[in-house]
């Protein structure tokens, strides 16, 4: 079947309907205006921005580099923008992103307030019917999710916490108005990358914190500093080098792993280039650390016991700082989150860490929080209990493709995608940034997701079709291939949410393989062959 190359509406409200927008969501539209499409991004929160829109917790802030995190697409952007440090907090973030919204004229297709309840493929007519929360529906000819890999905030399932009668906040759904901790006694549950950057913030001002940890992670000095406008202007001269490592590294990180293993190396060696990269900036000592520390039992073990060290060394209190050292897993092989004086904060003697393994918490109270052992007395709670990672986000939207198949009953006990953009059975959807997608830094990965994305719909345009979607063996083929370069991770051993692992989430308790642990080199080129050979991979009408 065959459409009008200058008409894809058929009478739909939009061509195009995009979910989100925040980083991939404001670059989709960016994109699909260029090719004059009629384009409808639906937004939950009052402003654009995403991550960097819910995420104001205090300490909020990159872990990657900012002028490798910004969008590389506009010249002019690149020009005009100056980042004031080299790991911007929330705020310049959002700053940056409203910016963009204003600078390219965003905003007038975005509908704010406008939270996604349903997406449902009509197959007579090929196209989707997005259901909002308000009761409105409208139509569109293509799907595109930009929700994003971590929005989507879990609670944890303790009695009574609707019963607490101070202030309580999740990190991922922060209030706009500011949190006053003077004086108070506040609680943070959980030590995850959210909770880190909240406790080394909220310990400078605080009456008494009392931190409830499960399971402590392995964390690294961030070295943050300050840009000045001399060394901006040189940053902004280095923009093309820049972008070329992102573009060459595994991650998109300014930083590549080193070729040699860790065994190769004297102690006296290896323990001089840990000590080095503990002293470098952002992820250098996760992502650029020897090639083996993820896969060999050994030197995963060695460049554990570094880290142990140090921890050991920064936290006066040694029954306090065994506390704060993993056991369950080894460094690396979770996310490491990056801190700057998280450790010293247990220095303080305002601030106590409460083991709830040891003491488990058996309920919230209305003023506060009780343990195994004891009750606590609490003015303000929060919870640093993350996100249900990479497909919570799907999950809380009813999506059901042919025959109302639902997108969250297919993926149940395993994920399959292709390219991790498309699933089989779900029509015209384009996931960015979804399940099996190269990840790690994240916007480079956005970019690069969107113009594959573009340059599909822009094919099925020009060559009149209305209807694409993977068949069953290009999903089988990908899926394989993502499982299979997994294989020997010590990653896959540890409950986490790349392992699609999260305890407060119904039926999130088992293991799977949740991201593509390959290169992002390799992603691209893959899918780039695909698009070469005008998608013949693909099946369409």
């Amino acid at each position: 079947m065959k459409t009008d190359k200058t008409k894809t509406t058929d009478g739909f409200d939009y061509d195009v309907i995009v979910i989100g927008a925040g980083m991939s969501g404001l670059y989709q539209l960016y994109k699909l205006r260029e090719l004059d499409l009629r384009v409808r991004v639906f937004e939950a929160g009052t402003g654009v921005g995403g991550t960097w829109y819910w995420n104001r917790y205090p300490g909020a802030r990159f872990d990657s580099e900012s002028y490798s995190y910004g969008y590389s697409f506009s010249q002019e952007l690149l020009d005009e923008w100056d980042w004031t440090e080299h790991f911007a907090p929330q705020p310049e973030t959002e700053r940056y992103l409203n910016y963009v919204a204003d600078k390219f004229d965003l905003r007038r297709d975005i509908q704010f307030s406008a939270r996604v309840a349903s997406a449902i493929f009509q197959e007579d007519d090929n196209c989707w019917e997005i259901g909002l929360e308000d009761g409105s529906r409208k139509r569109a000819r293509f799907l595109i999710t930009a929700v994003g890999p971590l929005s989507a905030p879990t609670m944890p399932r303790f009695e009574g916490i609707e019963d607490f009668q101070g202030e309580s906040y999740h990190t991922g759904l922060w209030p706009k108005t500011p949190v006053d901790y003077g004086g108070k006694q506040v609680a943070v549950i959980g030590t995850g990358a959210t909770g880190v950057q909240t406790i080394q913030e909220v310990a400078k001002t605080v009456g008494h914190l009392t931190v409830f940890q499960r399971r402590p992670n392995w964390c690294k000095p961030l070295r943050n500093k300050k840009i000045s406008k001399g060394e901006m202007d040189e940053i902004r001269k280095d923009y093309p080098n820049i972008f070329r490592r992102c573009q060459e590294s595994t991650s998109c990180f300014l930083h590549s792993p080193d070729p040699r293993k860790a065994m190769e190396l004297s102690d006296a060696e290896r323990e001089a280039f840990w000590e080095q990269q503990y002293g470098e900036p952002g992820f250098s000592m996760w992502v650029g650390n020897f090639s083996d520390i993820l896969m060999d039992r050994e030197a995963n073990r060695l460049v554990s016991d570094f880290v142990a060290r140090k921890i050991r060394k920064r936290v006066n209190d040694p029954e306090t700082a065994e506390l704060l050292i993993p056991s369950d897993h080894g460094f690396g092989t979770r996310r490491v989150p990056q801190e700057t004086f998280y450790y010293e904060a247990y220095n303080q003697p305002n601030v106590d860490l409460v083991s709830i393994l040891k003491t488990p918490i058996e309920r919230i109270t209305p003023i506060g929080i009780q343990t195994s052992e004891r009750h606590f007395e609490f003015d303000i709670i929060i919870y640093a209990t993350g996100f249900d990672a990479i497909t919570g986000s799907f999950d809380r939207i009813d999506i059901r493709g042919v025959g109302g198949k639902r997108l969250k009953e297919k993926w149940q006990g395993a994920l399959e995608t292709y390219l991790g953009v498309q699933v089989a059975g779900f029509p015209n959807m384009f996931m960015l940034m979804g399940p099996h997608t190269a990840l790690g830094n994240i916007p480079r990965s956005i970019e690069y997701n969107v113009d594959w994305v573009t340059g599909l719909i822009v094919h099925m345009r020009e060559n009149g079709l209305v209807r694409s979607e993977p068949p069953q063996e290009s999903v089988d083929a990908w899926t394989d291939y993502v499982i299979e370069t997994s294989e020997g991770l010590l990653t896959n051993e540890i409950d986490s949410w790349m392992t699609g692992i999260n305890w407060n989430v119904e039926g999130k308790q088992k293991r799977i393989v949740a991201r593509f642990a390959g290169s992002a080199p390799y992603y691209r080129s893959r899918c780039d062959e695909v698009a070469a050979a005008g998608y013949k991979e693909l099946m369409f009408s």
